[in-house]
């Protein structure tokens, strides 16, 4: 009964979710014609699903792992602190220099633009760490004899 009871308010809320999104985009499409507060809207939306998605997963993966299995907490304290990490070197790694040919005249503040290189290595970092696994994962698995 309780199984049925959290799915019914998690599609409740799901539901009211995509209501809002579609209303806000909407309204910045109809009303405000794409302008700069209706944009601004769109994207503070989408950062905090984005922070609210994030912290859902962390908080059911939490809770899943604590109620199933106690000792695998630690690997999912691991894991984030293994992106907080990644994220810290990809922050360190950013140079935040201004944007070459850019001749606007509002330039980003030094802090956007090294949040935006910050993102970059970060993409850089996992697109590099992805090929590599899969290279190594092939190497592995020809060694092996083993086939795909």
């Amino acid at each position: 009964m309780e199984k049925k009871f959290y799915a019914k308010l998690f599609m409740i809320c799901l539901w009211v979710l995509l209501a809002l999104s579609v209303g806000l985009l909407c309204y910045a499409a109809f009303i405000g014609k794409f302008s700069e507060g209706s944009v601004n809207a769109l994207l503070y939306w989408a950062y905090g699903m984005l922070g609210l998605a994030i912290a859902a997963i962390v908080v059911v993966g939490l809770y899943i792992t604590a109620t199933t299995n106690p000792k695998r907490l630690l690997t999912i304290v691991y894991a984030v602190a293994g992106a907080a990490v990644l994220c810290g070197l990809a922050w360190l790694l950013a140079k935040g220099a201004p944007a070459q040919g850019y001749t606007g005249a509002d330039l980003p503040s030094q802090k956007t633009l090294k949040l935006t290189d910050t993102v970059l290595n970060l993409t850089y970092i996992l697109g590099g760490a992805a090929v590599l696994s899969i290279i190594v994962g092939e190497v592995i698995m020809a060694l092996r004899g083993k086939k795909a």
